[in-house]
């Protein structure tokens, strides 16, 4: 059973979860959500294996509660990482997914002496304009209070047909429960993914890296993660995966993507 917590610092407060009991460190940074993941901490916890969960620790971090207005990639990283040293962990491996990604680039460039190894899943170094309209027409949907459409479309996107398909009327009964304030919350974390573009400091990454995209990313396109392996490819620790078939959310519908990150954190 995964266990949740509360990480306090003298500036914000920060929900995480944990599970297994190895030796390592692994710090997971979810991608942008309508909800917080931590109400679906067991259900994360269920996705990996006792390989894994024998041989790390993992601790998965929520955004800080009470989030400021523009609040932005590069704060984000920056609140984790205190979040991080509150608690006092130390030679973390490092594994962000989409906005999660984000975050863990710029953990990777701002405190590279913290930082082991480094996955990205579904992510972007460098938001170009026609890779926000996805992101655009959910702020729009946010801001208009269609929590129905919002999901329905979140949940099109990122996954592949068909598992929409599948639960379509699932995501339509969660919608039920989004509160306003979650609501504000989503917009303004999806309003700071507009414009972020770290393309030219990816070189000052130091630590062993795992790029893992899909051909069909429906919210970022492949470009994205192509474009952070032109920049890191030049390294002989540097590693580049991309899937087929399995969406942008290829990080929950692969089957065989935690052992991926497995064999790369342990090799």
């Amino acid at each position: 059973m995964a266990e949740l917590s509360k990480v306090i610092t003298p500036d914000f407060s920060m929900n995480f979860f944990k599970f297994g009991t190895g030796i390592n460190t692994l710090v997971i940074i979810p991608g942008l959500s309508i909800q917080s993941v931590m109400g679906a901490a067991n259900a994360v916890e269920a996705e990996y294996s006792s390989r894994i969960k024998d041989n790390f620790t993992i601790y998965v971090f929520d955004r800080r509660e009470a989030i400021p207005e523009n609040y932005s990639i590069h704060e984000m990283a920056y609140d984790t990482i205190k979040a991080i040293k509150e608690l006092g962990l130390k030679d973390i491996s490092l594994f962000g997914a989409s906005q999660g990604g984000m975050i863990a680039m710029v953990m990777a460039i701002e405190y590279p002496d913290l930082i082991k190894k480094l996955v990205l899943g579904s992510t972007s170094s460098h938001i170009k304009p026609e890779q926000t309209k996805v992101i655009e027409k959910w702020i729009s949907l946010a801001e208009s209070g269609d929590v129905h459409a919002l999901y329905q479309s979140f949940a099109k996107e990122i996954y592949p047909e068909k598992i929409y398909n599948e639960y379509k009327d699932f995501f339509s009964n969660i919608s039920n429960a989004v509160t306003t304030a979650e609501l504000k919350k989503f917009i303004i974390l999806a309003k700071a993914i507009i414009g972020f573009d770290i393309s030219d400091d990816l070189k000052k990454i130091k630590c062993p890296t795992l790029a893992i995209g899909s051909f069909e990313d429906a919210v970022l396109d492949s470009d994205a993660t192509m474009e952070i392996a032109e920049n890191l490819d030049y390294r002989q620790d540097f590693r580049l995966y991309m899937y087929i078939g399995y969406g942008h959310a290829a990080f929950d519908t692969a089957p065989d993507y935690r052992d991926r990150i497995y064999e790369f954190l342990t090799n």
